[in-house]
């Protein structure tokens, strides 16, 4: 038959696809058989609202395509090759993946694919400049922002294209799994695909981005594209959106963002083993608690009751919707790690089966970040104070009282310390599991005697 195969994977749109476009040009019999792979580790590790996300996502595409989305759920190393060899293709096509796992595993599809005489080609990628692009003068890659920002933006990037014209060979013509029914949720997410993506972006265009560099830290008010989760699945690619953006203030700000994403991507790119360990190995000797006693606070800030109002209204809030504002982001994980002194390779877990929007790179190298040991890091001595934080970006408790309803009638003065307020007040509100004073102060502790170690050591 010499059909081509596309394989979905982070790139769930028809629009500006430069692999489906290629696979539409390679294909002898002009047919492209669409697949969708589900990988038993992404499903083992994703919580219900990143599912119901893929679930849904997955149910839109197939009815752009006119019900020929081919979906399979096993390892991807044998269903691929196995797809391949179904419909005759000799070319199976990919936009690129430049995470850890998604290379070694498309390394071993490629070879998979060899065995039934077909090859993987990867046209594309998740980003508008591929990792590993930007480099210094001497071909060493950047580890702080700024410079590799302005790199990034002299590169450039390609122009977005138009929905390819694809014909379409797959279900029913092959067999195709049924798309998994989405798991129990308690509230909504985000609609799902790329028309939903640009109703939003169209929305947040008129309503926010010229009040972006002002207002995206501010968790009380709709300032933020929320399109990280259209960004994550592919509904939408971040060349489309630098395309809308003009050259003032407020779409520069929003720019720097998209650019700090492929920073990220580069990082990790670069340096694998920081999916899970500090790139900054002199923050290894800094004591973190692990013990028995350590789970039951992990478990108390997992479950939002910690007693502090902003850092608990972020996580029901991830709990619920599967997005969590990226402000709070910052203050839930400055707290875990300098107020519990747990490890934030911990919080980076949570974070990433209950995210929507979770992305390997940008989740785990903010909590890096946050917690001192990564690239452009705050330095550990920056701890954010839970109650401050809450008064200066929420400061008339909105955020909180959405999230929180053992405490929406507390009086405004006391919505982020309600432990201030009289007796009774917020009785069916958690106090405070740990003293935020105490707690910086053991954290400086810490630090100091691991910069101590590390002298020691040279």
């Amino acid at each position: 038959m010499n059909n081509s195969v596309i394989w979905f994977r982070r790139d769930l749109r028809l629009e500006d696809n430069p692999a489906l476009v290629a696979a539409s040009k390679a294909s002898e019999s002009g047919a492209v058989t669409p697949l969708f792979v589900l990988d038993p580790m992404f499903l083992e590790r994703s919580g219900a609202p990143r599912l119901a996300f893929l679930f849904r996502s997955l149910r839109e595409l197939n009815r752009e395509m006119s019900g020929a989305l081919v979906v399979r759920i096993g390892n991807p190393v044998d269903v691929v090759a196995q797809v391949a060899k179904e419909v005759g293709a000799t070319q199976v096509f990919i936009a690129k993946d430049f995470a850890p796992y998604g290379q070694k595993r498309d390394a071993a599809v490629a070879k998979s694919l060899l065995g039934v005489g077909a090859e993987l080609k990867q046209v594309g990628s998740p980003y508008a400049v591929d990792p590993g692009t930007v480099r210094k003068a001497d071909g060493t890659p950047y580890s702080v922002f700024t410079p590799f920002s302005k790199i990034w933006l002299a590169h450039g990037w390609a122009a977005p294209t138009g929905k390819a014209r694809v014909k379409w060979h797959g279900a029913p013509e092959i067999k195709s799994e049924e798309i998994p029914q989405d798991p129990v949720l308690v509230s909504q997410i985000p609609d799902v695909g790329a028309t939903a993506a640009w109703k939003r972006w169209e929305y947040f265009a008129k309503t926010g981005l010229n009040k972006y560099k002002n207002e995206r830290n501010n968790p009380d008010r709709d300032g933020c594209s929320k399109m990280s989760v259209y960004l994550r699945f592919g509904a939408i690619h971040p060349r489309q959106l630098l395309a809308e953006l003009a050259p003032n203030a407020d779409h520069d700000h929003y720019r720097s963002e998209l650019c700090w994403r492929e920073f990220y991507g580069d990082v990790l790119f670069h340096h694998p083993h920081t999916t899970w360990k500090n790139l900054q190995p002199k923050m290894d000797s800094i004591d973190v608690d692990t013990d028995a006693q350590a789970k039951k606070r992990f478990a108390q800030w997992c479950a939002g009751a910690t007693g502090y109002p902003i850092v608990d209204a972020g996580m029901r809030q991830m709990l619920a919707t599967g997005w969590m504002h990226n402000r709070v982001r910052m203050i839930a994980a400055s707290f875990l790690v300098k107020d519990l002194h747990l490890p934030w390779q911990w919080g980076a877990k949570f974070f990433m089966k209950h995210l929507v929007d979770g992305d390997i790179a940008s989740n785990n190298h903010g909590w890096q970040w946050t917690a001192g040991t990564g690239t452009d890091a705050a330095p550990y001595f920056r701890i954010f104070n839970p109650v401050l934080q809450g008064e200066r970006f929420d400061p008339d408790g909105n955020f909180v009282r959405e999230w929180i309803p053992e405490i929406r009638d507390l009086p405004k003065k006391f919505i982020h310390s309600p432990w201030l307020a009289e007796t009774g007040l917020f009785a069916d509100y958690v106090p405070p599991m740990v003293d935020h004073s105490h707690e910086r102060d053991e954290a400086l502790s810490r630090y100091k005697i691991s910069g101590e170690i590390n002298r020691s050591a040279v």
